[in-house]
């Protein structure tokens, strides 16, 4: 990474007023969200897997951010093959696969129920299927993978398989997977909420089938069934019934990557997909980078005039991540592509958007940061659904981005966000490293930004803290 000397540009945000406020008391300034109660805050840690105290104080910028950035493995790739790995004919590896908390995790719920997977090598994981078994606990930390990829593939597991995870985990949607499970003949015991803490009392097969669910709030509950589908004795034909899909991007990964493995796949037919029974093949998978994870600092070159470039941005993929060279370009960046990686420059000024995030709502967090710095107003709106995501993200963001002065309303699918000057203070993460990469953003452009707990960044990229710091200290140089 290299440094340039400049003038910092002016994003609007000067005269900034430290907010000392206690974290759990609303903002002292700017409109309160409209509609829906502020998410219930997770206790913080005094330190995390990152190493970083908890209480963090996002760097802010005084030059232009000019660096380059390595990502990590996609976790949405890294995930899906993995389990098709584990439930494969032979033997098969992951090449530059994501070490982070959701990914191991993964890998230790598939060791539970039997396979043999070898991580020695940060590089390239092995992975050898062998018959999957219970009894098994599975701990399932706040990952809507692992909560949802696996159940299916433990009710192929002879014997008992119980799945608990972080307190907020047992908020996350899961009910409509179960009943998904129980109408295929699976014995399921489930939560109060439909959800974990969950037992599922596998007989070692599983007919399959057909199956009817409401995958409105998740498209991992059909991602979940297809994967393990081969292995049904029938195979599965999962039809949707309810409100549009989200995250379409994340389905055609699961059937693109199905069909990589040898899966025959039928999904012509709308809210329909049919994965026919037959053997997965063993293979080498490459993991590509994960473009989700570039968003704050694609963001960073935007919010300070300067220049980032990601070596290794894949000419076609079927990440939702890659819709940042489209959003990003609306909201004033220029954007370039090339067999060496993708390059952002920005100009300090960030445009408002009107914008249906619905496929890519993972990107809504940095998005609503960039919207809180712009020159006019934004809408985002399609994303009722991550309300069940590690937090309720929409009023999240709401209540935080408002106590740093933002006016923000909160509608139903998604936030209206009306620039004002901002302050410093206090931000709490909610253990999303979504809503901390979103602190993050914000912090390079108004100094005080302190986060409650960085170390939930350690989700999907436990480097984060440390790759930040280096790319802003970097700048001043």
């Amino acid at each position: 990474m290299c440094a340039q000397a400049g003038a910092p540009p002016d994003t609007g945000q000067n005269g900034h007023v430290p907010d000392t406020q206690d974290p759990a008391i609303g903002p002292t300034a700017g409109p309160a969200p409209t509609a829906g109660p502020a998410p219930k805050a997770a206790p913080a840690p005094t330190a995390g897997p990152t190493g970083e105290p908890a209480a963090w104080p996002a760097p802010t910028a005084s030059e232009p951010v000019r660096a380059t950035v390595t990502l990590p493995g996609s976790k949405s790739m890294t995930a899906r093959a993995l389990v098709l790995s584990a439930l494969a004919d032979a033997p098969g590896a992951l090449r530059r696969p994501l070490r982070a908390r959701d990914t191991t995790l993964m890998a230790a719920g598939l060791r539970a129920l039997g396979t043999e997977i070898d991580d020695t090598d940060p590089a390239r994981w092995v992975v050898a299927p062998r018959p999957l078994h219970g009894p098994a606990t599975i701990d399932v930390g706040l990952a809507g993978t692992v909560m949802r990829f696996l159940p299916p593939v433990a009710a192929l597991a002879d014997g008992r398989v119980e799945f608990d995870g972080d307190p907020q985990a047992r908020q996350r949607p899961l009910a409509p997977l179960v009943r998904a499970l129980t109408d295929l003949g699976v014995t399921v015991t489930a939560g109060p909420t439909g959800g974990l803490p969950l037992v599922v009392h596998g007989t070692g097969e599983l007919a399959g089938g057909d199956v009817t669910i409401d995958a409105s709030k998740s498209s991992q509950f059909i991602s979940a069934l297809l994967l393990a589908a081969p292995a049904f004795r029938n195979g599965v034909v999962v039809r949707h019934e309810g409100p549009p899909v989200p995250s379409a991007p994340h389905l055609r990964m699961t059937t693109t990557m199905l069909r990589q493995a040898g899966a025959e796949v039928d999904e012509s037919t709308p809210d329909v997909w049919v994965v026919a029974p037959g053997k997965l093949a063993g293979r080498e998978w490459s993991i590509e980078p994960d473009l989700s994870a570039a968003a704050p600092f694609l963001a960073a070159a935007m919010v300070t005039g300067g220049e980032v470039t990601v070596p290794g941005w894949p000419q076609e993929t079927t990440q939702p991540g890659d819709y940042l060279r489209e959003l990003l370009t609306a909201m004033g960046a220029t954007i370039t592509v090339s067999e060496a990686g993708l390059s952002i420059t920005g100009t300090g000024t960030i445009h408002g958007i009107d914008v249906d995030l619905s496929d890519v709502s993972e990107l809504t967090p940095v998005i609503a940061a960039l919207a809180a710095l712009g020159d006019r107003p934004s809408r985002l709106h399609g994303v009722a659904h991550i309300r069940g995501h590690e937090t309720d993200r929409v009023a999240a963001l709401a209540t935080e981005l408002g106590r740093l002065g933002a006016d923000v309303t909160e509608l139903p699918d998604g936030l209206e966000i009306r620039p004002r000057p901002l302050r410093g203070g206090p931000f709490h993460t909610y253990a999303d490293h979504r809503m901390a990469h979103a602190a993050a953003v914000i912090g390079l452009a108004v100094p005080g930004v302190v986060l409650d707990d960085v170390a939930c960044t350690a989700k999907t990229m436990p480097e984060f803290p440390a790759l930040w710091r280096s790319i802003v200290a970097e700048a001043a140089v």
